[in-house]
């Protein structure tokens, strides 16, 4: 468990030490410190004593939910206890303490326990006494207990919104408002809004005043740019982004974050391998594993393993194969966490990546009917998931991929691989129309052609139908597709069945 940490001025230190020494065995989870001789930390495991008040820290670190507390409390033993036993999550203690002595704070701090626990919050439950600061907070907590609520209703956005605007005028100084636009950034973010994101966040990095602040408005900012990040990536944005997330990751070091440190790194990898700095991605997943591990966070790994995957099969595609085998290991680690029963579509990526794999990775001519096999096992576990009714995007796209490794699996005894490509290409050009999907029906449409090529003809036998078909599939590609490479490759088809035709006429 994390240690709370008590800040307070040297007149209050002997006090507050009598108070948790006389808890049984609760100095062992609370260090009192003087806050002239180290500051105080941005986190919700910090408290400060001065003038008479207990007050609470704003929450930088995120570990917990962004509700506010009232601005402070009398500094007395009950009100002290209260508040140290909720954040160290013991609320049965903080009723104990509160209950009768201050009911109005147990009620703040079991809103805290609620959002936690994911209980539902009624909006009409928060009050404010009508001071400036808490007419603020009470703006700021209406948009937060609907934005963590179990549940995201849709109908409430617009309320979430009202409330996240209102709070930012009403904020007393500008910590406080920048910590209100952050979560209302991340709203925006979790919408797809990114640009309103951005621009709230860009004016908050500009008015918050501590640096934890800076920091964590920052991060968040990356979180926005890198949704907005689409193929062909804007080079100028990939430099923003491994700028500011160096910055920030330098930042959660020096704080001693272990984990957002680790998070930094997975993001930065991710950059790394868009801007196919794939060594440089290597090296920051390698790291985030190491410390996710270290800190026995196996889904955080397994994400990370994922993306390390993803990279390795990237480099692999781009003339290195000898990276398919390390590839397949990173998705095998993330396998083990991302499993069919509860992680479904995570799984059925693991294993149209694994598919694809062990249909190129290199190896000795027996062994591959092997890892044909394998492969083959792989992609019908995506499709059993990525279905065609339910994913025709993903199901199109595992299709697509099926036909090309059947193409190059080795020649089976029992079944034609040519004929079951084919068949997977025609199932991929049934979802990928032209008018939605003009590039990847024309990259289909030139497997599909390809594959008829290995399919080859009868000899002295010149199948018309099938011929004429293969021209219509090449000139389509050359009608649709908006890339100009693909439309020579059109002709190259063309003109070869061209020659087809003159060589069976003769």
């Amino acid at each position: 468990m994390k240690m709370l940490s008590i800040y307070a001025s040297s007149n209050y230190l002997d006090q507050i030490n009598t108070i948790i020494r006389g808890e049984s065995r609760l100095h062992e989870l609370v260090q009192v410190i003087d806050y002239l001789e180290e500051r105080p930390l941005p986190s919700f495991h910090s408290l400060l004593v001065k003038q008479d008040a207990i007050w609470p820290v704003l929450d930088w670190y995120n570990e917990s939910p962004p509700f506010l507390l009232p601005q402070n409390a009398p500094f007395n033993r009950a009100n002290l206890l209260g508040l140290v036993y909720a954040k160290l999550n013991n609320f049965e203690k903080t009723q104990e303490q509160l209950g009768a002595e201050n009911p109005i704070w147990n009620a703040e701090l079991d809103f805290i326990n609620r959002l936690q626990q994911s209980i539902p919050i009624e909006p009409e439950e928060l009050i404010s006494d009508y001071s400036p600061f808490d007419e603020y907070r009470l703006m700021h907590n209406q948009a937060v207990v609907r934005h963590y609520a179990p549940s995201l209703a849709e109908e409430e956005l617009d309320k979430i919104k009202y409330f996240y605007l209102e709070a930012l005028q009403s904020a007393l100084d500008d910590e406080h408002r920048a910590f209100t636009a952050k979560h209302f950034a991340q709203l925006l973010i979790d919408l797809g809004e990114m640009d309103d994101a951005v621009r709230v966040l860009k004016g908050a990095i500009q008015y918050a005043l501590s640096d934890e602040a800076k920091i964590e408005l920052k991060y968040t900012l990356c979180q926005a740019w890198m949704q907005q990040l689409s193929v062909p990536y804007d080079l100028e944005l990939l430099d923003q982004l491994k700028n500011t997330l160096w910055e920030v990751w330098q930042n959660y070091k020096k704080q001693e974050r272990p984990l957002e440190e680790a998070m930094t790194l997975t993001d930065a990898g991710i950059i790394a391998n868009y801007s196919e700095s794939w060594a440089e991605s290597l090296g920051y997943f390698n790291q985030a594993i190491s410390i996710f591990d270290r800190e026995q966070q196996p889904d955080l790994a397994a994400n990370a393993h994922f993306r390390k995957g993803s990279l390795l099969f990237t480099w692999a595609k781009n003339g290195n194969p000898q990276f398919y085998r390390a590839a397949a290991e990173s998705f095998q680690e993330a396998a083990k966490v991302f499993t069919k029963a509860n992680a479904r579509e995570i799984y059925a990526e693991i294993q149209h990546y694994l598919g694809i794999i062990y249909s190129e990775i290199p190896d000795e001519v027996k062994k591959k009917s092997i890892w044909a096999a394998v492969s083959s096992s792989a992609f019908q576990e995506a499709l059993q998931v990525f279905s065609k009714a339910h994913y025709p995007y993903e199901y199109a796209t595992v299709c697509n991929h099926y036909g090309n490794a059947l193409t190059k699996y080795p020649e089976a005894k029992l079944s034609d691989n040519i004929e079951k490509a084919l068949y997977y290409y025609q199932e991929a050009l049934s979802i990928r129309q032209a008018q939605d999907f003009p590039l990847e029906r024309s990259l289909t449409l030139l497997n599909y052609l390809e594959a008829h090529w290995s399919l080859g003809m009868p000899e002295d036998q010149y199948d018309e139908q099938r011929q004429q078909h293969m021209v219509e599939a090449a000139e389509e590609i050359m009608t649709i597709s908006p890339d100009p490479q693909l439309i020579l490759l059109a002709k190259e088809h063309l003109n070869k069945l061209a020659q087809l035709k003159l060589a069976y006429d003769d």
